[in-house]
């Protein structure tokens, strides 16, 4: 009955090994856990906001209140889809494609993480890749950003082996220090150049005007 008014409730990303999708909540509290067990190596700081270096239970409250303000806040001018990673119904981690003005601008920026038991093994570049096929070819994107900061080694390695090219760098400050990003794109014509996974879409049709399409 919910998703006849939020019909992205239905919305589902398909790769080889992954499905992407929203999570209920019982999925969401798994993964506000999984989160709080780490994202990344201690000492690791890969994040702007520094959103997973709290004591865990902040990390949860984090991943809680980002994904239902994310739901609440969304209008055809400004959204981010948050989606939840799954791998034979088990919970990976979160990814999350944003836009503004999308039907003008036609450029998109992700995010993600996953648990650390589930990195390095390509299901990072995977769920990436799905997000991707979501902006370029259901939503027609022109583009696709991101920032990584320079010493992150694997965000840098899955932005690449999906074929973004270096387009600047930003600067930002935390703690006091400046921090240098690259800045990456990916053009719609370098993906289409791109080797892939298989990826389907399913009930993204109804989904369309929520994205100002």
């Amino acid at each position: 009955m919910l998703a006849a008014y939020w019909p992205l409730l239905n919305l589902r990303l398909k790769t080889d090994r992954l499905v992407l999708r929203h999570p209920d909540d019982n999925e969401l509290a798994h993964l506000a856990g999984l989160a709080a067990r780490g994202v990344h190596t201690p000492g690791e700081r890969p994040y702007l906001r520094p959103w997973t270096e709290g004591n865990p239970q902040e990390t949860a409250t984090h991943v809680l209140q980002q994904h239902w303000s994310r739901r609440g806040d969304w209008t055809a001018d400004a959204w981010a889809l948050e989606l939840g990673v799954f791998q034979n119904e088990e919970p990976l981690g979160m990814v999350a494609v944003r836009s503004r003005e999308f039907p003008v601008l036609r450029e998109v920026v992700t995010e993600s993480w996953l648990g650390l038991a589930y990195q390095r093994q390509g299901l990072g570049t995977e769920a990436r890749a799905a997000l991707l096929y979501l902006a370029f070819d259901g939503l027609g994107a022109e583009s696709a950003r991101t920032e990584v900061f320079q010493d992150n080694a694997g965000s840098q390695g899955v932005s690449r082996r999906l074929g973004y090219r270096h387009d600047g760098i930003s600067r930002d400050v935390r703690d006091g220090q400046v921090l240098i990003s690259d800045r990456l794109r990916l053009d719609r014509a370098d993906w289409h150049r791109m080797d892939r996974p298989q990826i389907t879409i399913e009930d993204l049709a109804p989904c369309l005007p929520l994205f100002g399409i």
